[in-house]
């Protein structure tokens, strides 16, 4: 068990730059380091979670982008108090594949809410908590979208046009410009060993100091 509160990882990027993979790598270096942690994912984390992870991924599905929106939020909220917040307090590590990051990206920047009204939105629900470490694996859109193609049916936010994409790449970006401490922009187009490298040159900080 890590002493004191635990690290916060969190995994973004656009559909089709390596999440997966990546963080079954990440989750092989904490082991490798002895390090308990959980991992988890956005939206979802809970049973309330997965359900509206359910509503708002639908292949089918239609709403409002502001629901999309909120049911996002009130999915992260849930996680935040009952996965999240829990496990760092008792010294656990936490890995998360995506977090508010997405939602500026995704809503605000890809769904044109703005970015802002998001990051408001967050802050009158108390969302404040920031990840020690985030890693934006980024690549070119199409490149991303034709790697998605070849797993199968997309879902609704999956079968969103290129500017959509466009747009959250852009956001994610400059998210990462306006964080630097914190968001690490790795180049996912390279070859997975060289990703994988830069990823854990990456967690080398954290892990040296657990």
């Amino acid at each position: 068990m890590t002493e004191g509160r635990g690290k916060f990882i969190t995994l973004e990027g656009l559909e089709g730059v390596g999440k997966t993979t990546n963080r079954q790598f990440v989750e092989s270096l904490l082991d490798d380091a002895d390090i308990d942690f959980i991992g988890t994912r956005e939206p979802g984390g809970t049973a309330l979670g997965e359900a509206l992870r359910e509503l708002v991924l639908a292949a089918d599905g239609q709403m409002q982008d502001l629901t999309e929106l909120l049911l996002m939020t009130a999915s992260r909220v849930e996680h935040i108090a009952n996965v999240i917040e829990p496990a760092l307090a008792a010294g656990q590590w936490v890995l998360c594949d995506r977090f508010l990051d997405a939602s500026i990206a995704y809503q605000g920047a890809g769904r044109q809410l703005g970015v802002e009204r998001v990051a408001d939105l967050h802050r009158l629900m108390d969302v404040t908590l920031e990840p020690d470490l985030t890693l934006l694996l980024d690549m070119p859109v199409a490149t991303g979208l034709e790697r998605m193609a070849a797993r199968g049916t997309p879902d609704r936010i999956e079968r969103e046009a290129m500017a959509f994409f466009e747009r959250a790449r852009q956001a994610y970006l400059q998210q990462a410009a306006m964080a630097p401490d914190r968001v690490l922009v790795v180049d996912a187009a390279r070859p997975l060993d060289a990703v994988q490298e830069s990823v854990r040159q990456a967690l080398l900080p954290l892990l040296e100091g657990a």
